[in-house]
């Protein structure tokens, strides 16, 4: 399966955060949205690409960018990495039915059961501006965001 490029409309998605709320890619709609598709919470290479993201994030925020991490792990396991981690981003849980908003964005990996490690750029009109598949055990930085976040404006 192959991610979904840029040029095509972005899938609506709602998706609880680890608060138990929900998330809707449509409430975002007006600003740039960030995806973080990647395989599990407590992973190494997950931690270390989530870490430079919380590092980055008023970064990400100048540019008018909400950043939405998504991985098929449960809203429970969400809160306790985030709260660990001290992520100031929403983590979504793609749970159930297992993986099916990283389904539509091209972005699961069904023999390993877990979301690929996929990045969407968004724009304000929900519009995929970006889109970059990275392997599996490679943490895929940021500089591919930023440059298409500063092609934005």
């Amino acid at each position: 399966m192959t991610i979904l490029q840029a040029g095509g409309v972005a899938p609506a998605f709602t998706l609880q955060d680890g608060s138990g709320g929900n998330v809707s890619l449509a409430e975002h709609r007006g600003r740039k949205v960030v995806l973080v598709f990647y395989p599990f919470d407590w992973s190494p290479v997950c931690s270390d690409q989530l870490a430079l993201y919380n590092e980055l994030l008023e970064e990400f925020e100048s540019h008018r960018a909400q950043v939405l991490g998504i991985s098929i792990d449960s809203r429970w396991c969400h809160a306790a990495f985030a709260r660990d981690r001290k992520y100031r981003f929403p983590l979504l849980a793609d749970f159930e039915p297992k993986g099916a908003v990283a389904r539509a964005y091209g972005a699961y990996e069904a023999h390993e059961g877990a979301a690929e490690r996929a990045l969407f750029v968004i724009d304000a009109d929900g519009m995929i501006r970006w889109s970059y598949l990275s392997p599996m055990d490679v943490n895929p930085g940021a500089d591919g965001i930023l440059e298409a976040l500063e092609a934005m404006t």
